[in-house]
């Protein structure tokens, strides 16, 4: 009736929707077989879902009944700050865009090119790692300082850089802009390169922002990633070390909000953008938990967090591909609601990067900001079903393990950092093996590198850093194949016209490229003596892959395995699985660095 309000149910209608999903679903993978004929629809969830390195389910189809009992993210801007730590016109405006600089060779005008052209602030490497601190003061002459916000990453001497950035920000007597910060961070470094990592730093650090009205203090979680860490474990680690921080910070006589105030929180983005989008949420929401706990003002509870793609997540073979995870990174990471987003150059593997990669990494954000407006909606990606479950799985479990991080401290005569550093040793070293696997199997490919790989490509030349960083790289065990390629190819015989042997020769012929090994391919042969002359016309290559369709293989194929034998060829492989009488088979699925290794060893016999 007119005048009298009435309750909506927005959900009605959604579970007739859902059963057509299901039934549309399990109708594709009864095509594809897998799924059997006479098996339920419901199957579908046990073939579709996903597990994470961190045993967390990802269902293929997000539902209300599993955000049905999770706690209210509230509002954006406010408590428990999930949604993201700001609002309004400063939330619209699009994160910072972050440039980074590590060059020793950098100079005014580089900078200058890199704010005039869309980076809203800079990102320093300094000392030993990177530009030398007595330069600081010319990159920074032609810098407004109070609007382009300065963060610093000194690893060898944070304190030295750290004194020179307040020099220099005195003698300009115009100001700082607040979310500059000297990036102080022993406990990472303590990780990172080993050492004490005295967390006095930290304090001394404090001291010297707070009358600035900066951050001193880095909560750096990318030490954690470049370690090999999953989502949970970095989560994790950067709740321990701001709580570590805390502490100490409170005992040298601050308040704990201005403690809380003091701290930046550096995060991780990959290509996987929904795990990205989550964990980003879900650090924000770790963040006000810890701080509330700790009798932090919810005012003071917003996390600021800097985004920087991932390392690990690129590769130095078709770097160029780098562009496309860095894009689905940023994306993720703006959609997370990120504050600052560093995109690293496409070239980052290979060594120092160039005006021309800085230029695309720098635009990278622009685009996404101002051409496709990812910034334009507050939390995109709020509501979400699958988002918000797969948020709070994410704190739940950093939860527990940050717990028992936290916990270790109580061992007699212990550090609890050096404690949960070796503890934490044990778990990443469990989680890189584990993806390791994948990454073996190809279940995670890399473009590039493990899936379509370029045989003859040359690596593009980069100047070397000044200390080449000590990475845990996903395409390393590839990229060491690549460097020494195979000196002799493998024959490939065709067996069949071109259609029935085209998608196994295509398979093979990338798989064995993936771990630097070229193919000589015979073409269409029709019978075994044509096989056999054409082996010969190759050089009689020790090594020979068939590949065919099945009923090639049942027809003539043992035929040709026999006579390849009898003129010597030592080790044959089949594409597929029949198996026949050969020595190996290559198929979806297989170890490909094992099976890699197993051929090269072959070749070079």
């Amino acid at each position: 009736m007119a005048g009298q309000s009435q309750e909506v149910n927005l959900a009605e209608g959604f579970d007739p929707q859902f059963e057509a999903w299901e039934k549309a679903t399990a109708a594709v993978l009864r095509k594809s077989r897998k799924l059997a004929e006479d098996a339920p629809d419901s199957e579908l969830w046990e073939i579709l879902s996903h597990v994470t390195l961190d045993e967390i389910e990802i269902t293929p189809l997000g539902t209300p009944n599993q955000t049905s009992d999770l706690p209210s993210t509230g509002l954006p801007g406010q408590a428990p700050y999930t949604r993201g730590s700001m609002t309004g016109d400063d939330t619209l405006a699009g994160w910072d865009i972050r440039g980074w600089f590590i060059d020793p060779k950098t100079d005014a005008e580089a900078i200058t090119a890199e704010l005039e052209n869309g980076a809203n602030s800079l990102w320093l490497t300094l000392g030993e790692s990177g530009i030398p601190v007595d330069r600081l003061a010319t990159l920074l002459e032609p810098v407004y300082l109070d609007l382009a916000p300065v963060v610093l990453d000194a690893p060898e001497d944070p304190l030295a850089a750290a004194r020179e950035f307040v020099r220099i920000v005195a003698d300009k007597a115009a100001g700082v802009h607040r979310n500059s910060c000297l990036g102080v961070d022993p406990a990472g470094n303590r990780w990172r390169r080993g050492g004490a990592g005295q967390l006095a730093l930290a304090i001394d650090a404090a001291k010297l922002a707070q009358p600035l009205g900066i951050r001193g203090v880095l909560v750096d979680a990318t030490v954690a990633h470049e370690q090999g860490a999953s989502e949970v474990q970095e989560l994790a680690w950067s709740m321990m070390v701001a709580v570590t921080y805390l502490r100490a910070l409170t005992e040298a006589g601050l308040s704990v909000d201005e403690a809380a105030a003091q701290l930046e929180f550096r995060y991780a983005a990959t290509d996987n953008q929904f795990l990205t989008i989550a964990k980003i949420r879900a650090a924000r929401a770790l963040w006000n938990q810890v701080a509330e706990l700790s009798g932090v003002s919810e005012a003071a509870r917003a996390q600021h967090q800097h985004v920087v793609t991932s390392r690990p997540m690129m590769a130095r073979y078709d770097s160029y591909t780098n562009m496309l995870r860095t894009t689905v990174a940023t994306l993720a990471a703006g959609v997370g609601g990120a504050a600052a987003v560093t995109v690293l150059p496409f070239d980052e593997p290979l060594g120092l990067p160039t005006p021309f990669s800085r230029r695309i990494a720098r635009n990278t954000s622009s685009l996404l900001i101002h051409e496709s407006h990812v910034a334009k909606v507050i939390d995109p990606a709020g509501g979400s079903h699958a988002i918000e479950k797969l948020t709070d799985d994410l704190c739940m479990a950093a939860w527990a393990l940050f717990g028992e991080l936290d916990g270790l401290d109580e061992l007699e005569g212990v550090d609890d950092l050096d404690a949960a550093i070796a503890r934490l040793d044990e778990l990443v070293a469990d989680t890189r093996e584990a993806r390791a696997a994948q990454i073996a199997h190809r279940t995670m490919p890399i473009t590039g590198v493990s899936e379509f790989p370029n045989l003859g490509e040359k690596l593009l030349a980069r100047e070397p850093y000044p200390q080449a960083p000590s990475i845990y790289r996903y395409a390393a065990d590839y990229e060491a194949l690549r460097d020494e390629p195979a000196e002799a190819p493998v024959f490939l015989a065709t067996l069949g016209p071109v259609a029935s042997h085209t998608a196994r020769a295509t398979f093979v012929t990338n798989l064995f490229a993936s771990g630097g090994v070229s193919v000589g391919v015979a073409g269409a042969t029709e019978d075994t003596n044509e096989v056999i002359e054409r082996w010969k016309e190759a050089g009689q290559p020790p090594v020979v892959c068939l590949a065919g369709a099945d009923s090639s293989y049942t027809e003539w194929g043992a035929d040709v395995i026999a006579k390849l034998r009898e003129a010597g060829a030592t080790h044959v492989i089949v594409a597929g699985a029949n198996k026949l009488a050969a020595d190996d088979t290559a198929a979806v699925g297989l170890d490909a660095l094992a099976f890699l290794a197993r051929t090269r060893e072959e070749l070079s016999r």
